[in-house]
């Protein structure tokens, strides 16, 4: 039975899971921040503003009611999709070479989506066209803590981590931190007085995993050079692990497209092609209070 053969399509099992993996391992929000089992349709997170306390109580005592301040939040769905484009004969190949057309279509699927996963959390930017989705109104980006860069990086990310920390007693911890590429080379390559690495350990800091004990990763959708008004964001840190609730809501279907337009690269027909869409069901909810983020271009600067 030929693969391409429906206008329906199921990727294999194997490519599908191949594709979450590598979002998985692409992507800082989801480096950082584990994926949470999602339900299809908008989901309700209750938080505590204000955790409970216990309380010891002495033999034939009475017990005090624990004060506890809570809130509700929806983790809300957005689709991404990834349209790719071949030369019409595919149709007529065997069928390992249908299978190869649905890997060339998962392997450019995987950065695309893990990319967008990013910069949908991080700036609620469009990947495709680099402006901002202007109806989503909860963006980690959107935090009111921000250090504005000073030139010395280090001073920068203590600044930063500082942000986040320096809060209510129940206030959000930090448990990761995410870089520029640019930030990354400029705190791995920062010298003190005489001329020494600060931080030798990082090498260029292009592979970086963690630094200072914190878990850490550099990726350009930190400051997502796509966006048509630039982010001038380098660096974000803060509670990535109850600070960011997200998950996949639906297998990835893929869609044989075989006349029209699709894209907008002109009729298939016309350009004897056809097109597979791949689509993925993203459902995300951040707090942008418990992060904080560096702003400003940085350079390396001495101790």
């Amino acid at each position: 039975m030929a693969v391409l053969n429906s206008t329906s399509l199921q990727i294999p099992a194997q490519m599908a899971q191949g594709i979450i993996d590598n979002v998985q391992t692409g992507s800082a929000v989801a480096a950082l921040s584990g994926q949470k089992p999602q339900r299809f349709g908008a989901t309700n997170i209750v938080t505590f503003n204000k955790h409970p306390r216990a309380e010891f109580v002495e033999e034939g005592a009475q017990k005090s009611p624990a004060e506890a301040v809570y809130d509700t939040a929806k983790a809300t769905p957005h689709k991404a999709q990834v349209t790719v484009r071949f030369n019409q004969e595919v149709m007529w190949a065997d069928e390992d070479t249908q299978l190869g057309v649905l890997q060339s279509l998962s392997d450019a699927a995987q950065v695309a989506l893990a990319r967008a996963l990013d910069l949908g959390v991080f700036h609620r930017l469009n990947p495709l066209s680099g402006d901002a989705m202007t109806s989503w109104t909860n963006y980690l980006t959107s935090t009111s803590k921000v250090v504005t860069a000073s030139g010395d990086v280090d001073k920068d990310i203590e600044s930063l981590i500082g942000k986040v920390l320096a809060g209510e007693e129940d206030g959000p911890d930090v448990n990761g931190i995410a870089f520029s590429k640019a930030e990354a080379f400029a705190l791995a390559t920062a010298k003190d007085k005489q001329g020494r690495l600060l931080h030798p350990e990082l090498g260029y800091g292009t592979t970086m995993t963690a630094f200072n004990g914190l878990p850490a990763y550099v990726s350009t959708t930190v400051n997502a050079p796509e966006a048509k008004t630039k982010t001038n964001i380098a660096a974000i840190a803060g509670d990535f692990a109850n600070g960011v609730y997200w998950g996949v809501q639906k297998d990835l279907p893929v869609e044989l497209i075989q006349f029209g337009d699709p894209d907008g690269m002109g009729d298939l027909k016309r350009n004897n092609q056809l097109a597979l869409r791949l689509e993925i069901l993203y459902a995300w909810y951040v707090f942008p209070e418990r992060f904080a983020v560096v702003k400003g271009a940085t350079t390396p600067a001495h101790a």
